[in-house]
């Protein structure tokens, strides 16, 4: 397996979302991998609207119906398929995508 390692699939509950510390190069980028079914999709943890991280508390990337990845300092929902932002004041504007791969249920990330 090419990439840095994040988790299992399974660490991940379906509908949920994790965020992680890219190491690249010197610095930490901060990611967020979500799970909807056996699909994942990995974003850059960066609201395109003011650049803040999505959640307040850990691992609190979801809204309260649990279908969208939300920003807990304006609201902005974004889809968890895409990330394009499709409420919020960076309505038509995705989060930015993070390749992640799955291979024999454990997640990583191309370096």
């Amino acid at each position: 397996m090419s990439g840095h390692v994040l988790c299992r699939v399974e660490d991940i509950p379906d509908g949920t979302a994790r965020g992680f510390d890219w190491p690249k190069g010197e610095a930490k980028v901060k990611i967020l991998v979500a799970r909807k079914g056996g699909q994942v999709f990995g974003y850059r943890n960066s609201c395109p609207h003011v650049g803040v991280a999505l959640e307040m508390d850990p691992d609190d990337f979801m809204s309260i119906d649990g279908r969208y990845l939300q920003c807990s300092t304006h609201g902005a929902q974004f889809r968890v398929e895409d990330g394009m932002c499709i409420i919020g004041p960076c309505a038509g504007r995705p989060l930015r995508s993070v390749p992640v791969s799955v291979t024999d249920g454990v997640i990583a990330i191309s370096d």
